[in-house]
């Protein structure tokens, strides 16, 4: 069965209470859906009036032992107090199976949006970050996937070269674009740096703050650079993204040291992002939640636009990197 061919068409509300029913919790509310494309993700409340979150996960996306491995991580954040959301444990397991699907319950967290501009909440975040990568430096995944070129360019590219939604007289400038754009980011790569666990997909939107930040969806955990954790967390101009990484990486380096050649990954991080999160949408084209959230990529004016984005990063790519004020 390929990815595309299952779209949780069978998941339905009795499979969701039946299945929570099994852990032995008693659905009391409404299932609200929270937004996730790749999982099927629900918030609700208890008997208790307690609120929890389950997670169904796509079928062939990660491996039993891959997902587990992402929850060991998290439990062993939440045991060393890191302000985590980690799977509740249900006779000891956090992965639990019902009619062929796989899912997790979360604790419900609460709280407001993480502020990226506010640099008390930037410099909270970079503590919290320093003590999550002191505990992904503890250990190395086994089984989770790394940050490596194939995944991130090749594997898109064949995507795109396969891909019926780009319009036929658009498709060589933009393969073109992609193919410069990834010759360009494997020039700059360089892999003599030290992977650690991350969460891998630490954007503000996975930052929730209440006394301070809370850090949720690990489902995108791997090995790779500390940079990784960090750099989606500037915004703004290049003056502004370099004072936050000075905040965020002062604060880090409390509890974590920061090997500074990993600014120079920033901007190939971001292109890997910008063409591996496109082709993610066309090879999930066929379940039905994308054609209405994503409906532009059936625009040829969008692929025009992409592609001068494409052409624009590559040029980004040849500016010095990020660099942290020196200290005397």
């Amino acid at each position: 069965m390929t990815d595309n061919a299952f779209n949780f068409q069978t998941l339905n509300p009795d499979i969701i209470m039946d299945a929570l029913f099994d852990c032995g919790i008693r659905v009391d509310s409404g299932l609200t859906a929270l937004n996730s494309y790749e999982n099927r993700v629900y918030q609700f409340m208890d008997e208790d009036r307690k609120r929890y979150v389950v997670k169904f996960y796509r079928p062939h996306r990660w491996s039993d032992a891959q997902i587990e491995e992402e929850h060991r991580f998290t439990l062993s954040l939440q045991d060393e107090g890191i302000p985590v959301v980690a799977p509740l444990l249900f006779s000891g397991q956090s992965l639990i199976q019902h009619e062929g699907f796989r899912y997790a319950v979360f604790p419900s967290a609460g709280g407001r949006q993480y502020e990226n501009d506010n640099p008390d909440q930037m410099e909270s975040v970079g503590y919290a970050l320093g003590r999550i990568h002191q505990t992904g430096r503890k250990a190395p995944f086994i089984h989770r996937p790394s940050f490596d070129l194939h995944t991130w360019l090749a594997e898109p590219l064949e995507q795109y070269h396969q891909a019926t939604l780009i319009p036929a007289s658009l498709k060589e400038a933009f393969l073109a674009a992609v193919c410069d754009l990834s010759e360009a980011v494997t020039a700059h790569w360089f892999t003599d740096y030290t992977a650690i666990r991350l969460h891998g997909d630490c954007h503000p939107g996975n930052i929730l703050w209440r006394d301070g930040p809370v850090f949720v969806d690990f489902d995108d955990a791997r090995s790779g650079p500390a940079i990784q954790d960090i750099w989606m967390l500037l915004n703004g101009d290049r003056t502004e993204q370099r004072l936050q990484l000075e905040m965020i990486v002062e604060a880090y380096e409390a509890f974590c040291s920061f090997d500074t050649r990993e600014l120079a990954l920033i901007e190939p991080l971001r292109a890997m992002r910008m063409i591996y999160y496109l082709a993610w949408q066309l090879k999930r084209w066929e379940d039905p939640a994308f054609p209405r959230s994503f409906p532009w990529l059936q625009e040829e004016d969008f692929w025009r636009r992409q592609t001068a984005v494409f052409i624009e990063q590559k040029k980004v790519l040849q500016e010095p990197p990020l660099q942290l004020t020196p200290m005397y």
